[in-house]
C-alpha cells in the first residue's frame, strides 16, 4: 500500500492521511454496489485511511453506512487497525424527535445504531453533526465524552460548528477528560468562512485539528462548468449546487484560477485541494469519487510544489468569498 502523507490532528497523538474519503454523495442505493466498493479499496491502496460517514448519508438515510459495513466484512476487516472510521449524528434523518438534534437520547441513540450498520465495535471518531440550539450544550458534550468513555469511539469531534460555540464545546470536552480532537467545516477557495469568523484561531488555541469537506465546492472548483452547464453534471439535480450560480460572474473567476492551474501544470482541482491543505490547521481534505480515475487525479494534488505568495495573491484575486454558494 503506497502511504500519503501523515498530518497530525491538533495536539492530539493521532496522525491523519492528508486526504479522507467522505460517504457523504454517490454511496447509496442508487448506485451500482461494485462501482462503489472499487472506489473504496482503491483509496485504500492509495493510502487513505480515513473513511468518513454519517447517519444521514445516502440515499436512504444509512445506506453509506450499510454499504461501507458490507465492505468492511468482506474486504477491510483484515485491516481495521489501519482503519480511521468516523460516523455523525445530529442532522435530521426522519420525522421522530429522536432522529434529529443533539441530545444524549438522540447522538448516543444513533451511534448505537451506527455501529450496527458498520458492523464494528466501535468508531475511531464519533462527532456532532450540526449545532442543535434548543439542547444545552453541555449535555451535547456529556453524550460525546460518554460514547468515548464507554469504548464506541476513540475520539469525539463536532462539524458544522461556528468559531463561538467550537471554542466552548472544546473547553467543555477538555473538562469532561475526552478533548476535542477534530472540527468538520466547510472550507475552499469560494468558502473562506473558517478564515474569516477565526475558526482556523480557535484550532490552533484550543488545539484541535479540521477535517474540511467539499474542498471543490461541490464541482465548481474543477473544470466542468468553464462553459456552461454539460449534461449530466451535478448542478442539473443537485440540493447543493443550482445552474443559476454558473453565471458571467463565476465562469470570469474560474478561468482565471483555470489559468493559474495551467501555468503551474496542475488541474484547477488540483490547485484548489492543495490550497486548503496548505494551512497547517487542516489536518485533512476530504474528497470523494465517482471513479478510480478521478481518486487518483485529485491525489495527486499533493505532488505539485507549494504555492507561492504571488500564486496565493492570484488565487485571492479570483477566489472570491460566497462564489456561486449558497451560504
Amino acid at each position: 500500500m503506497t502511504l500519503l502523507p501523515y498530518r497530525r490532528a491538533g495536539r492530539s497523538g493521532l496522525d491523519l492521511s492528508a486526504f479522507s474519503f467522505g460517504l457523504w454523495q454517490k454511496f447509496g442505493t442508487d448506485y451500482a454496489y461494485e462501482t462503489q466498493r472499487e472506489i473504496v479499496l482503491h483509496a485504500f491502496d492509495l493510502g487513505i485511511t480515513h473513511f468518513d460517514n454519517a447517519d444521514r448519508y445516502g440515499p436512504p438515510h444509512r445506506a453509506a453506512q450499510q454499504f461501507f459495513g458490507t465492505v468492511l466484512k468482506r474486504d477491510l476487516a483484515p485491516h481495521r487497525d489501519e482503519l480511521i472510521l468516523s460516523t455523525k449524528a445530529g442532522n435530521p434523518i426522519g420525522p421522530g424527535p429522536y432522529q434529529r438534534g443533539a441530545s444524549r437520547k438522540s447522538l448516543l441513540g444513533s451511534l448505537d445504531q451506527s455501529l450496527r450498520d458498520l458492523g464494528t465495535d466501535y468508531v475511531d471518531i464519533f462527532y456532532s453533526h450540526s449545532p442543535d440550539l434548543t439542547t444545552p450544550l453541555d449535555e451535547t458534550v456529556s453524550a460525546l465524552a460518554a460514547a468515548v468513555q464507554q469504548g464506541k469511539a476513540l475520539y469525539a469531534g463536532i462539524s458544522n460548528y461556528p468559531a463561538d460555540r467550537a471554542h466552548e464545546i472544546a473547553g467543555l470536552l477538555r473538562r469532561a477528560g475526552v478533548p476535542l480532537l477534530v472540527h468538520q467545516p466547510r472550507y475552499s477557495i469560494f468558502d473562506r468562512r473558517p478564515e474569516l469568523t477565526g475558526l482556523l484561531e480557535v484550532a490552533e488555541e484550543d488545539g484541535f485539528g479540521l477535517v474540511v469537506y467539499s474542498p471543490l465546492a461541490q464541482g465548481l472548483l474543477t473544470d466542468k462548468y468553464l462553459d456552461g452547464v454539460p449534461a449530466g453534471a451535478r448542478a442539473q439535480n443537485s440540493a447543493f449546487l443550482s445552474p443559476d450560480v454558473i453565471d458571467e460572474t463565476y465562469r470570469e473567476r474560474i478561468t482565471g484560477l483555470n489559468k493559474l492551474a495551467a501555468q503551474r501544470g496542475q488541474s484547477l482541482a488540483q490547485l484548489a485541494l492543495q490550497w486548503v491543505l496548505r494551512r497547517p490547521e487542516v489536518t485533512s481534505a476530504l474528497i470523494g469519487a465517482s471513479s478510480t480515475e478521478q481518486l487518483d487525479h485529485n491525489v495527486k494534488a499533493l505532488d505539485f510544489a507549494p504555492l507561492t505568495d504571488d500564486e496565493l495573491a492570484v488565487v485571492d484575486k479570483y477566489g472570491v468569498h460566497g462564489t456561486g454558494l449558497r451560504l
